[in-house]
């Protein structure tokens, strides 16, 4: 493994515990936010692991979609918590302001990236 489990999933919870109320994330971006680019998929088993509570609700899936088999009582639990915080769904995918595309979705979270 080219990095150590526990750095990784430290770097994963600071990265989610900073998605502010009616933002989210796809788990692409956290994983690069947290410099781990190529390592999506490992995000939410660093997610699972967390003793605390973390916004997980606030990061879904790339194509906007939520992280759980509709349905299912996580999905429920999801949408309800983003619902609750503003944010919009429409058949299943998160809606996102028009100013907001997935490209600049890191700047309207984090603000502007100073070098």
């Amino acid at each position: 493994m080219p990095f150590s489990q526990n750095k990784f999933d430290r770097a994963v919870w600071k990265i989610v515990a900073r998605i502010k109320p009616g933002k989210v994330m796809s788990y692409g971006q956290v994983a690069r936010r947290a410099g781990f680019p190529r390592h999506a998929r490992m995000v939410s088993r660093a997610m699972c692991r967390f003793d605390g509570s973390l916004p997980w609700h606030r990061v879904i899936r790339s194509d906007r979609t939520l992280a759980f088999e509709t349905g299912s009582e996580n999905y429920r639990a999801q949408k309800t918590l983003l619902q609750r915080e503003g944010i919009r769904l429409i058949n299943g995918k998160v809606v996102l302001p028009e100013a907001e595309s997935p490209a600049d979705l890191d700047a309207l979270i984090w603000g502007p990236q100073q070098d």
